[in-house]
């Protein structure tokens, strides 16, 4: 089965129940403080799950891009991703456990769908606490599937876990959370029922493979720590689409095992590192110890980065030294350092990356999915090139400090990696030859220390969290549109919003200009959202299909990722709108509660786009 197979054969089976499809929302969430990319499928959603009327209804699916990163150092072994789709389908207050349970089972085990083998699947449910109880309902509804489907040793199939495993969010400190049941694939030889066996989904390098995550958010956690039943019970759930292609695949046949980098969504990539290296890639089973063969490891390190990077920019992503692009420059450089260690030159990297990409932004898969990506090819190729190119000489320059170290050590190992990203197994060949060895416990501990003072650093922003409903956020969210109209205005119609991120003391926006701002210009900006503020319109809401709010004249950006039913923001009244845009965050209900902004900065970003910075002039 293809992925693209997979992903419309999802869609069909829940649209077949009813459900609305929405698209794919941005890598880069909008208007949220709280995380650098939308890392599961329901953060664009989170107005909606905390009560907003969505205009696609109470039941949707999706195919939504997803970048994680908090587990980037176990990426190149059989499990862990970067850049993933993930597969979801939502309840907001409709249905509960039972449906979703139900319906997840069928996906699976019907012939018609998917067709896995029953006696192959299992699945746990949280174990509760003094927080919350034990989810006895869920485990009830999966007993009588069990029983009723005539699966063995259905009271075994069944496995309680603690908040650690079984339990979703608050990202932050407050929010909607709930219990969950997960349910696994079990890819073993040995029968997990036989005398003797330990085996289970929690455990390390289990032969139990998470395929499928039903989250049952029922609570809310308060400030002080304690829970309240939600009024709105909601259903997310989440089925990765590449690990299920490779599941399946390997079950039905297609290819030797489960490693998921034999799918169409990596295999074009994998031999073009193969041809580029002279290296053989070794496949393998989720379950093994992926660290046996260290070429695949870093050919799956570089084919699933420079993936990563594609999309990141394809978003309207840049490298940099800061949060998103502080993110994209570390996997496009990882990705350079994997190569070297398979052999290429310094002088080879730009060419062989160019041909990486080209394998990835060419390929079928993608395009069926994500069409805006082949539009894009050049420019998200020509930016990760030059940003090889920057990182060669960083590269060498390492090597330059490198050969001049007369004793090393673990801690001139360590200040190498961390001051030029070298590579401490470039820093132990070079001392090798100089007859020398590194003290790898002094290495580890100097590294141990640095990955904990980055993830205090970046807590909350790399794992994701809920958007910012503050009073200041919902003010600086409706300033963007007139924002927005005040440059098309004052600067033309070409004038396309490409970004915004809101904090608690400014709004940064981007948006698609060539030149500078003048002085007068800022001016005459900023003077007209004041006039416009002063006059203190009204902003309503209207939902409708896109066709409608396109052709009445709203204005909408990146249009494939907008549903067919919309909901429209509209600033102003009768014959004078103001502004009037596809939008789903929070909004002021009179402008005149925004308060006066400033415009305090403004910079350029590369390749036509500009940054302008604002603040409420009250803050």
């Amino acid at each position: 089965m293809t992925p693209h197979q997979l992903r419309k054969l999802f869609l069909d089976f829940f649209q077949s129940k009813n459900h609305q499809i929405i698209p794919s929302a941005s890598l880069v969430p909008d208007n949220d403080p709280t995380t650098l990319f939308i890392t599961a499928g329901m953060h664009p959603l989170v107005p909606y799950l905390l009560g907003q009327p969505h205009p696609g209804g109470k039941r949707l699916a999706s195919i939504q891009k997803c970048v994680r990163t908090t587990d980037i150092d176990e990426v190149g072994d059989l499990t862990h991703l970067t850049f993933f789709e993930m597969l979801g389908n939502w309840s907001l207050g409709d249905y509960f456990k039972r449906e979703a349970i139900l319906w997840s089972w069928e996906f699976l085990t019907s012939p018609k769908w998917l067709g896995l083998d029953k006696e192959k699947l299992f699945v746990s449910v949280f174990a509760g606490d003094t927080n919350a109880p034990r989810d006895e309902e869920s485990a009830a509804i999966w007993q009588k599937i069990f029983t009723s489907e005539n699966v063995s040793n259905p009271e075994k199939r069944i496995f309680y876990y603690p908040k650690s495993e079984n339990w979703w969010g608050p990202a932050g400190n407050t929010g909607p959370c709930g219990p969950d049941t997960e349910i696994f694939y079990y890819t073993g030889k040995a029968s997990p029922f036989a005398a003797g066996f330990s085996d289970e989904p929690a455990a390390d390098n289990s032969d139990f493979i998470e395929i499928w995550n039903n989250v049952f958010m029922q609570y809310n956690k308060n400030s002080d720590g304690s829970y309240t039943k939600l009024k709105q019970h909601n259903v997310d759930t989440g089925l990765g689409l590449e690990r299920m292609v490779g599941i399946l695949n390997w079950i039905k046949g297609k290819t030797n095992s489960s490693d998921l980098f034999l799918s169409p969504l990596f295999s074009p990539t994998i031999k073009v590192i193969e041809n580029i290296t002279s290296q053989k890639y070794q496949e393998g089973n989720f379950n093994q110890d992926s660290t046996k063969n260290n070429n695949s490891r870093s050919i799956r390190i570089v084919a699933d980065h420079l993936r990563s990077g594609v999309f990141i920019v394809g978003d309207g992503v840049f490298p940099s030294n800061k949060e998103r692009g502080y993110v994209l420059r570390r996997l496009i450089r990882r990705s350079a350092r994997e190569l070297y260690k398979l052999g290429l030159s310094i002088e080879q990297l730009d060419g062989a990356v160019t041909q990486i990409l080209q394998s990835i932004v060419n390929n079928e898969q993608y395009q069926l999915q994500y069409p805006e990506i082949a539009k894009q090819a050049d420019q998200i190729i020509d930016i990760i090139v030059a940003e090889i190119t920057k990182f060669s000489k960083t590269l060498h320059k390492g090597l330059v400090q490198a050969e001049k170290i007369q004793n090393f050590t673990g801690q001139e190992a360590f200040d190498l990696y961390q001051t030029y990203g070298f590579p401490l197994e470039m820093t132990r060949e070079i001392a090798e030859e100089k007859g020398q060895s590194i003290n790898l416990d002094t290495f580890k501990a100097e590294f141990a220390k640095h990955q904990e003072k980055s993830r205090q650093e970046s807590a909350g922003k790399y794992k994701g969290g809920l958007a910012d409903h503050s009073e200041t956020a919902t003010k600086y969210h409706t300033a963007t549109h007139l924002l927005h109209t005040a440059l098309r205005k004052f600067l033309g119609d070409h004038i396309h919003q490409e970004g915004s991120n809101i904090t608690a003391a400014r709004l940064r926006f981007d948006f698609s200009h060539q030149s500078a701002l003048s002085e007068s210009e800022i001016e005459q900006i900023e003077n007209w959202v004041n006039e416009q503020i002063d006059l203190d319109w009204p902003v309503t809401q209207a939902t409708m299909p896109k066709t409608e709010a396109l052709k009445g004249g709203a204005l909408a950006f990146f249009k494939e990722k907008y549903p067919d039913i919309v909901s429209v923001y509209t600033i102003g009244q009768n014959d004078q709108i103001i502004s009037q845009e596809l939008c789903g965050g929070p909004h002021v209900k009179h402008t005149g509660e925004i308060g006066h902004i400033q415009l305090i900065k403004q910079k350029n970003i590369g390749s036509g786009v500009r940054r302008l910075y604002l603040k409420l002039a009250d803050s």
